[in-house]
């Protein structure tokens, strides 16, 4: 075989694979295209800019030019989240005739959508407030802003989350994993977070989809809030959006490590020390750790 007739074999074979992923569940053809995981990223800076204005985007921050800046932005962000959106929804269609209605109901949700910024700023200048009172090391709440990977995660999260409520498919998580590979915290958008939220240090936290969180939540590096079990259907594939990841009530605090499995409560102001592993609810006010070590010498190898 030549070496052309070689890279044409391949090209035909990867010409094909759509319907791989067809039979894997996934959409084998689309008249419309996927949602860009770059245009997404780059809507998500832009969010960003505008939830914390001066502190991201032109350095300029005269109170007439941030207007500018700020009215300019919400413009083209509105534009192409609106695409994005409508791509996402196309991508759902499973009949060529429903793809019609997309572009309408794109612009309505990413009308909706700007609407709550808004909102998501009261939550997010929450979410720095408790970062800045509960962390000793840190000098300002712009500090926060501008070098915590846990602000930086939860403001990809609550862009997320909101569009998630408003049941625009794909784009949500797409965004939430552009700040998982940039953190290390992997939060999902349909976990629900109260408000004054903090996570120190950050890396290695895991945040599943049915998640609830209360108010002034603090937690640390490692922390898994993860699902024990699922339930499966009869081909064996796990059931969506089955209840399954903890509920965090107010004022808890979760040290580094700490693992918290199945739809489990933790009742409001519990302390749940570093490295525990916990599949069961606990009361509010508890204090959870790990067994004391046990220290033993030896003299040359006795008792061994």
């Amino acid at each position: 075989m030549s070496e052309f007739g070689g890279v044409a074999m391949i090209i035909d074979e990867l010409s094909g694979s759509p319907g791989r992923f067809a039979a894997l569940g996934g959409r084998s053809q689309c008249a419309y295209p996927l949602p860009s995981r770059k245009a997404a990223g780059q809507i998500a800076d832009e969010l960003r800019s505008l939830l914390f204005p001066g502190y991201f985007g032109p350095e300029e921050t005269n109170a007439d030019y941030l207007r500018f800046h700020i009215g300019a932005t919400v413009d083209s962000v509105s534009r192409n989240l609106e695409e994005q959106v409508q791509r996402a929804l196309c991508f759902e269609c499973t009949a060529p005739e429903e793809i019609a209605g997309c572009g309408r109901k794109a612009a309505e949700l990413t009308r909706q959508f700007i609407q709550q910024l808004s909102q998501i700023q009261q939550f997010l200048l929450q979410d720095v407030k408790a970062a800045y009172d509960g962390d000793p090391a840190c000098t300002s709440p712009d500090e926060a802003i501008l070098a915590y990977p846990g602000i930086y995660a939860l403001t990809y999260y609550r862009i997320a989350h909101a569009l998630s409520i408003l049941e625009v498919p794909l784009l949500p998580r797409i965004i939430t994993e552009i700040a998982h590979s940039v953190t290390g915290i992997d939060i999902h958008p349909g976990a629900q977070i109260g408000d004054h939220f903090f996570i120190d240090h950050g890396t290695g936290v895991v945040i599943g989809e049915t998640c609830i969180i209360g108010n002034r939540v603090r937690i640390y590096q490692g922390v898994t809030l993860g699902a024990k079990s699922f339930p499966r259907d009869a081909n064996g594939v796990a059931i969506k959006g089955v209840p399954r990841h903890p509920i965090i009530e107010d004022d808890v605090i979760i040290y580094s490590g700490a693992t918290i499995l199945g739809r489990v409560k933790i009742g409001r102001q519990s302390v749940i020390g570093g490295n525990v592993w916990l599949t069961r609810s606990v009361p509010p006010g508890s204090r959870i750790a790990q067994g004391k070590a046990q220290f033993d010498a030896y003299d040359l190898g006795a008792g061994i």
